[in-house]
Formats: C-alpha cells, structure tokens, sequence
C-alpha cells in the first residue's frame, strides 16, 4: 500500500495542526511509502497551492500508480477536493478537528459538510469532533475517532534550572506558588473569563503565568478587523484563527487588582516551558463554550501532564478526550467560577494533597497517548479501507 497525504498545515509553519500532520506523516513512513503534497510557505502562495490541487494530486497518481488512498488532513482542504475529478477510483479519507466543522458560515454547514459523506471515511480527533459532525448530516458509519498524540520530549530531562529562570524574567517571584495557563488568546480558551471571574477572588498571594503568542500592544491588524460588522468579523478571525482575546485581555491586565497577580509572558523557549509547567501547583485550561468555535483536542494539557503538573481543564468538548478526570487531570464545569475557585483554592492551599496523585496522571498521559499510538491506529484505519479479500484465500480458509 502506498498513501498520498494532502495538507496544507505543515513545516516550517507551527501550530498544533502542523504538528499532527509532521508526525502522521513521518510515523506511517515507517511502516509503507508514502506521497506528500504540502503546502510550504515562501515556495507558492497558499491561493496557488489550492488552484494546482487537483492537478497535483493527479500528476502525483499518474507518477506512483501503486497509490491506493489519499488523506487530507484537515475540513478545508477537504471541501475543495469534493469539486475535483480524476480520482474518485482513490480511497479517499479525511480528519476533522473541530473548527472545520463547526465553522459558522451557513453555506459550509448546508452545502459542504453534508457532502463529506461521498469520502470513504472521516476521521475525527476527538470523541466531540465526531458528534459535532454527526449532528450536521455526516453518516455515523463513516466516521471514526483517533485521538492526536503528544510529544513524550516534555517529559524528558533538559529543562532550565528553576534559579535561571529568573534571570530571563525578573518580573516573577518563583518562591511563591503559581499556576500557568498556555495557548493563544483565543476567546473559546476562556483566559478572559478566568482574570475577570476567578483571578480577582484567589488570595492576594495567588501568582497566575500565562504563556503563548501575546501582543503587549494593539497591532493595525486589530484595528482594521475591528471594523468590520460583526458577522464578518467572527467569521474571519475563526478562519484565520486570530486572537480574539487578546484585546479583553490586555485591558483585565490594566486593572490592579489583576495586575498583581497575573505575568504575560508571551512565548517562551521550549526548555523555560518545561521548567514553569513542571515547577508549577497547576496548569489550568478554562475553556468556556463560545458558538461556531469548539476544542477540538486538549493538546496543551497532554503536554502539561507529560511535564508533571496537575491540569485542571473545562469539562467541554474535546478537552475530554485528552484529559479524564482523576486519571490525568480534573475536569470543571466550564465557566462555573465558584467550581473553579473552590477548586484553585483547594489546590493552592493543600498542594500537599496533590503532590502524589501528579505523577500518576503523568503515568497515564505517557501511557495512553503518543505519536506513535496515532500514526499506528491511522495505518490500521487505512488497511481495512483498502484491504481486498483474496478469494483464493477464502476457498482455502473453508477446505482448511
């Protein structure tokens, strides 16, 4: 069996997608010869790799005649392969990760997905993926659930000494207990909510480190989306996944009461992120349920865990694929702050309490959850799909 992978999330670009595909890619190599067809950004622009795509993909055919399914990694990419031609004959199979099927434009959601049924099989990362897709016409049938895995790196040695971090960010006092939270500032990830309902209420001494892409300051491109109605507006920034937050934030962080217990430390080298996540009381994940949006797989609290830290999280979409409760973590009612709070101030007060349990939530998220788990169990989705019975084999298998 040989497989063609079409994405366009991919290196030298970032982000949680990017990742997925790199090691879906790399892990099914291992094992049988594979295609790519990937955008690379500076080679073309992304409007010129969508034109070529079906071009690509048959001159690719035409070159391997031995490919027998083709994988798109994502919704979009999917929603234009459903208008080429020439390759119908090819097991097709797409993943779902959540946005791109909860995407709230209302000739995607009527004309599009319902069409995602014509593919041979769909792939959803989490269990809320899949039923979010259920709920807009796609077959029960067709559709599977495979979590995306993690990178075990976190949990290895290598970090920054806890005393040198201080050297890189003098603002914090690391004698004093903190929680981190980590991801962009997006509004579904709750971060606002949690400085404005929760962070105001934690004792004086709470110290909550926030990490990932932060703008201190208001760029054009704030001010240029802002506006636009806003309909249109909510429909360009999921799509471009821009930080809706961000401005909500930057102005809780004005308020002193805030202020004082709260440090933005924007993005941060791999190694400093190992040593906040795993010197840290707790690593929290508040999401909260924001409509056209959803989560579609918790990866930064798999990452949390691996570090050993206890991750608290919203009990909400696909965060419950990634952590279950009093096995890796302890899931919340999303946007109940007095949950939250009891909680916080539970953890805050008797860490003691926690300290055990921590690394067997750490045992289990290094157990269950992997790179190499992912990539196998999308290769055996792909075999079934384009196993043939040998009919030889079956007379033999009855006279036997």
């Amino acid at each position: 069996m040989e497989i063609l992978f079409v994405s366009h999330k991919y290196p030298p670009a970032t982000g949680g997608m990017e990742k997925q595909s790199y090691e879906l890619i790399n892990g099914i190599a291992t094992q049988v010869p594979v295609h790519l067809l990937v955008y690379q950004k500076g080679e073309e622009s992304l409007l010129k790799f969508f034109i070529n795509l079906n071009s690509n993909i048959l001159k690719i055919l035409k070159q391997n005649p031995a490919i027998q399914l083709i994988h798109f990694n994502d919704g979009l990419i999917a929603s234009l392969a459903l208008f080429h031609s020439g390759y119908k004959h090819i097991k097709r199979v797409v993943t779902i990760h959540g946005l791109d099927v909860v995407f709230p434009l209302r000739y995607f959601q009527k004309k599009i997905l319902p069409r995602f049924n014509e593919y041979d099989h769909i792939i959803a990362v989490s269990a809320a993926t899949k039923n979010a897709a259920i709920q807009r016409g796609i077959s029960e049938d067709k559709i599977s659930v495979i979590n995306n895995g993690v990178d075990h790196a976190i949990a290895e040695s290598g970090h920054t000494p806890l005393n040198q971090i201080l050297a890189y960010y003098p603002q914090l006092d690391l004698k004093k207990k903190y929680m981190v939270t980590l991801g962009r500032p997006v509004k579904r990830k709750g971060f606002s909510w949690l400085l404005k309902e929760v962070v105001p209420k934690m004792p004086a001494d709470f110290q909550l480190i926030m990490l990932g892409p932060y703008q201190h300051k208001g760029t054009f491109m704030e001010t240029m989306l802002s506006i636009l109605p806003k309909r249109i507006y909510k429909l360009v920034t999921l799509f471009l996944g821009y930080p809706s937050d961000e401005k909500a934030i930057r102005k809780l962080l004005k308020n002193p009461e805030i202020k004082s217990r709260v440090h933005h430390l924007g993005k941060v080298p791999f190694s400093h992120l190992q040593t906040l996540l795993s010197n840290s009381s707790a690593f929290l994940m508040p999401n909260i349920q924001v409509q056209g949006d959803m989560e579609g797989f918790g990866l930064v609290c798999l990452e949390a865990s691996l570090a050993g830290t206890l991750v608290i999280a919203g009990d909400i979409e696909g965060i419950t694929d990634a952590i279950q409760h009093r096995k890796n973590g302890i899931l919340l009612p999303a946007g109940d702050s007095e949950a939250w709070l009891n909680q916080l101030n539970d953890v805050f007060a008797f860490p003691e309490d926690y300290t055990e349990i921590v690394a067997s939530y750490q045992s289990f998220s290094l157990e269950n959850y992997s790179w190499k788990i992912m990539a196998r169990s999308y290769l055996q989705t792909f075999r079934k799909l384009t196993f043939k019975k040998s009919p030889l084999k079956l007379v033999h298998s009855k006279e036997y």
